[in-house]
C-alpha cells in the first residue's frame, strides 16, 4: 500500500522525472490489506480490493515485477539482486517492505495447520479452512486477530479468540470501550477468552488442540497467529543500513545510506514504527515531494484507528486514556452498542474513542490534530458537528 501511494504521489509531483519500477514478492497488484478480512468474510471479492488496475500502472509508465523476491541490496554498486540472480540498477531506492507477522515461540508452533494472517495468500488458506467448517483458534486480540476471527466465523468456522491481555485492542481502546467491543464480537459468534496465555499447541503431525498456561484446553483443527507484527528490515540490515526496530529514517524518509529511503511499516522515524495506513500515506506524500525537489518534511503522525473491526465501527485517536489535568465526556449505551469518550485538556480535544457510531470520527481527528479551542462547541460536540454549528 505504501509503494502504491508513493507511485501515485510521484505521478502528481514528479511526472516523467524518474523511470519507476515496483518490485514485490507478492504475486498480484497492490491491494488494500485492511479489507482482507472483508474478503475472508465474503463481503467483497479478492479483485475488488486492488488499489489500482493494471491499466493505471501501465498508463503511468511504472514497471511492475510481481512475484519477485529481492535478496540483496548492493549499496556501493547501486544494485538489487533478485532470487533468479538477475540484477536491477537504481539511482534512488525506496524500501517499502512492510512488516512480518509474529509467530509465537511455543511448542507445536511448527505443526501442520498453524498459519499467520497477513497477506492475500494467508486469506486464501483461511477461506479453505472456513469452507471445511474447521474448528479454529485465533491467537491475538488486536486488529489482526479480531479481523481474522470475524472473517472465519462469518465464513462458517467455529472460532475461539485468545488474547493475553485483560481487554481487546488495549493499545487503541480504554476498558469500557474494549468491554463493549468484546460483547459485540461475541454476538457475532466468536468465543473470546481474555488473560489467555498460549502454552503449547498439541498434535502428532497436525493441530489437535491448544493448551493455555492455566491448564485449559481448546480443541482446534487450525491455529491462526495474529499476535502482532515486526518491521521487515532484514534487507536493509544485511546491506549495512542503520536499523533499530525498523529501518531508521530522517524527516525526508532517507536512511543512513545516500539515495536510499524507507516508508511505511518497515520505517522507524524518531523512534516510532507506525503499523497503520495513514502514517504510511503521509510519509509517501512527503517523500514524493522531496524526490520532486520540493521542500517537505515528515514530523510524525497523530495515531488514529478508524476501521470496521469484526463488523463493528471503531475509532480511536490521540490521548484517549487522559493525563493529569484532563477530563472526559462519556456516553455509554450498551444496549445500542454505542460508546463515545472525548478527552479534553487545556480547552482542546486531546483524544477520542468511538464504538458503534463513528460518523464524526474525521471531525474529531481534525480537532485533535489542529488543536482548535472547543469551548464554544463543548456542550454539543458529543452529538456531532451539525448540532454544534447550529448552536
Amino acid at each position: 500500500m505504501a509503494a502504491a501511494k508513493l507511485a501515485e504521489e510521484l505521478s502528481k509531483t514528479a511526472l516523467g522525472r524518474y523511470a519507476i519500477a515496483v518490485i514485490g514478492a507478492e504475486p498480484r497488484l497492490a491491494y488494500n490489506r485492511v479489507l482482507l478480512s472483508s474478503v475472508l468474510a465474503g463481503e467483497v471479492a479478492s479483485h475488488d480490493i486492488e488499489l489500482k488496475p493494471a491499466s493505471w500502472w501501465r498508463d503511468h509508465g511504472v514497471t511492475l515485477k510481481c512475484n519477485t523476491l529481492v535478496t540483496e541490496i548492493d549499496v556501493g554498486r547501486r544494485e538489487l539482486k533478485i532470487e533468479n540472480e538477475e540484477s536491477v540498477a537504481f539511482s534512488k531506492l525506496v524500501l517499502a517492505t512492510g512488516s512480518m507477522p509474529l509467530r509465537l515461540n511455543v511448542p507445536g508452533g511448527d505443526l501442520a495447520g498453524v498459519y499467520t494472517f497477513r497477506d492475500s495468500r494467508d486469506t486464501d488458506l483461511m477461506l479453505t479452512l472456513a469452507v471445511k467448517r474447521k474448528r479454529v483458534v485465533v491467537v491475538g486480540g488486536g486488529l489482526l486477530g479480531l479481523e481474522a476471527a470475524y472473517g472465519l466465523a462469518k465464513a462458517g468456522s467455529k472460532v475461539t479468540l485468545l488474547h493475553l491481555m485483560d481487554r481487546l485492542m488495549e493499545r487503541q481502546l480504554d476498558g469500557p470501550a474494549a468491554a463493549l467491543l468484546k460483547a459485540l464480537v461475541e454476538r457475532k459468534g466468536v468465543e473470546v477468552l481474555l488473560n489467555a496465555n498460549t502454552a503449547r499447541i498439541l498434535g502428532k503431525t497436525r493441530v489437535e488442540a491448544v493448551e493455555l498456561a492455566d491448564g485449559r484446553m481448546i480443541d482446534a483443527e487450525a491455529v491462526i497467529f495474529a499476535a502482532g507484527i515486526r518491521p521487515n528490515a532484514t534487507l536493509a540490515k544485511d546491506a549495512g543500513i542503520s536499523v533499530n526496530r525498523g529501518i531508521v529514517v530522517d524527516d525526508h524518509m532517507q536512511t543512513s545510506a545516500p539515495d536510499i529511503y524507507a516508508l511505511g511499516e518497515c520505517a522507524e522515524h524518531r523512534g516510532t514504527c507506525y503499523g497503520l495506513v495513514e502514517p504510511a500515506y503521509e510519509q509517501a506524500r512527503v517523500l514524493a515531494r522531496h524526490l520532486a525537489g520540493r521542500e517537505a518534511s515528515y514530523r510524525g503522525s497523530v495515531v488514529a484507528t478508524n476501521l470496521k473491526v469484526s463488523g463493528v465501527s471503531v475509532f480511536s485517536a490521540g490521548d484517549f486514556t487522559g493525563s493529569e489535568g484532563s477530563e472526559a465526556i462519556v456516553l455509554n449505551d450498551t444496549r445500542r452498542g454505542v460508546y463515545k469518550k472525548l478527552v479534553i485538556a487545556d480547552g482542546r480535544l486531546a483524544g477520542a474513542v468511538l464504538i458503534g457510531e463513528t460518523q464524526e470520527a474525521l471531525w474529531y481527528l481534525d480537532l485533535i490534530r489542529t488543536r482548535q479551542p472547543i469551548a464554544a462547541i463543548r456542550a454539543e460536540m458529543m452529538f456531532g458537528r451539525a448540532p454544534a454549528k447550529a448552536a
